[in-house]
């Protein structure tokens, strides 16, 4: 009976207008109903404060802090003239900055949204400008932000590492040569379309001077640099790491703001305050619409965990005698299809829980599992007809949905084709948490 949690929430979802996180919570309780387990409501308070009293997720307000910090700073001009002067002379090289400033920007803010928005309203007018058709421009932008959830610091990975029990740090190594993976297929993708769509670059195209643009850069660079060393070489924790990036995060606001050109040193702190100011108060908001959602899978977890329904999907998969690999090959294609109309951190809610559990007692390793999870259901964001991404990269560029959509579709079956090699290759997810004592 915890199907009808699924049932009533697609069809409140599409047919009304109430927040995602309400009509799952109410549609969980009316499950508990409909099963004759209404008895168990008296301990849900207690049962769901139990569930979201969980240290890690002490890290997730820190690192949507840092990265709105870091969004709102000046730290986006700096990494992409740090990536034109890596990638630049390429033929098609604000295509290739592009990618490489989304890699910037995911090892710092860890969310798609946030990086498709900066990367939108920086990139995407130049590169206009510069001759590139506006459409591949977008579309370029809607799917390299899929790197924001992949390449550590994660929200969605915290969440998934707190709903299934996984070591978040785990996943943070594990996102890194995926992410890295990913970010290739990307890049090879446009160094295809610079060739098929004549896309201006090449030797003369003018380059920032060299050290000042490094010098500007390595402040920003400082904050992957201490998350993902002290992370992987187990100095800290991930929520020390987020603490950490907070407080370098504000130290290179501060850097930023006394080094513009011609604004007064009063003026400069001026403006640093009333952004610092905005980016607490965003991610109080954030970090308040999170854990609102959290609430509401602590609800269906409970509810899913007394129907023993992932027993009795495992034991169905086993009566099929489908493999450990054919089990993860089928919800992966199933995650996609419900990505295309589903919002990611829901889909987390509603089927990670119901599906996982059995890829797990097949032999799936938890940390690919949760990694190879994470990606798919970030391509989701970026796939019609309901692509979150989309709908913000669109409003942002003018561009209208239809055509992004459609011009999305090479770059969303690349996204495809490197999610399956990720599937079919667990050492690549794995190699590094190994490597960093993580996992065996």
């Amino acid at each position: 009976m915890a199907w009808v949690a699924v049932i009533i929430f697609v069809v409140a979802t599409l047919t009304g207008g109430a927040a995602i996180a309400y009509v799952t919570g109410a549609a969980a309780v009316l499950s508990f109903l409909a099963a004759d387990q209404a008895r168990h409501l008296a301990i849900l308070p207690q049962r769901v404060l139990s569930q979201l009293d969980v240290f890690t997720f002490l890290a997730m307000p820190l690192f949507i802090l840092a990265g709105e910090m870091m969004s709102r700073g000046g730290i986006t001009r700096a990494l992409i003239d740090l990536a034109m002067l890596i990638v630049g002379r390429f033929r098609g090289g604000l295509g290739h900055v592009n990618v490489a400033t989304s890699i910037f920007m995911s090892s710092m803010s860890g969310s798609a949204v946030a990086d498709a928005a900066a990367t939108t309203s920086a990139l995407v007018p130049e590169m206009s400008k510069r001759g590139y058709p506006l459409e591949y421009a977008t579309a370029l932008t809607a799917a390299s932000s899929v790197l924001g959830p992949l390449i550590p610091p994660s929200v969605v990975m915290i969440f998934y590492g707190a709903l299934m029990n996984v070591s978040v740090a785990a996943l943070f190594a594990g996102g890194i040569l995926p992410g890295l993976l990913v970010a290739a297929g990307l890049f090879a993708y446009n160094a295809y379309a610079a060739v098929r769509l004549d896309l201006p670059g090449g030797r003369d195209t003018q380059m920032p001077p060299v050290l000042p643009t490094v010098a500007k850069a390595v402040p920003a660079l400082a904050v992957p640099a201490v998350m993902l060393g002290g992370i992987v070489f187990g100095l800290v924790t991930p929520t020390e790491a987020a603490a950490l990036a907070v407080v370098i995060a504000g130290i290179t606001g501060v850097v930023y703001a006394l080094h513009q050109p011609g604004v007064a040193t009063r003026q400069a702190l001026r403006d640093y305050v009333s952004h610092l100011n905005a980016a607490l108060e965003r991610a109080a908001l954030l970090t308040g619409a999170i854990f609102v959602i959290l609430f509401a899978a602590a609800i269906f977890g409970y509810l899913v965990a007394i129907q023993n329904l992932p027993q009795q999907i495992a034991a169905l998969i086993d009566g099929l005698g489908i493999s450990g690999v054919g089990y993860l090959l089928l919800i992966t294609v199933f995650f996609l299809i419900m990505g295309t109309f589903m919002d990611n951190m829901m889909a987390m809610v509603l089927l990670v829980p119901l599906l996982i559990p059995a890829a797990i007692a097949g032999g799936a390793d938890p940390v690919h599992v949760g990694v190879v999870v994470c990606l798919n259901l970030t391509i989701g964001l970026v796939s019609p007809p309901v692509g979150g991404v989309l709908m913000v990269v669109s409003a942002m560029s003018g561009v209208s949905y239809l055509k992004l959509a459609w011009a999305i579709l090479p770059l969303f079956l690349v996204l495809v084709v490197m999610l399956f090699v990720l599937v079919l290759f667990p050492e690549i997810t794995l190699y590094i948490p190994r490597q960093a004592g993580f996992i065996q």
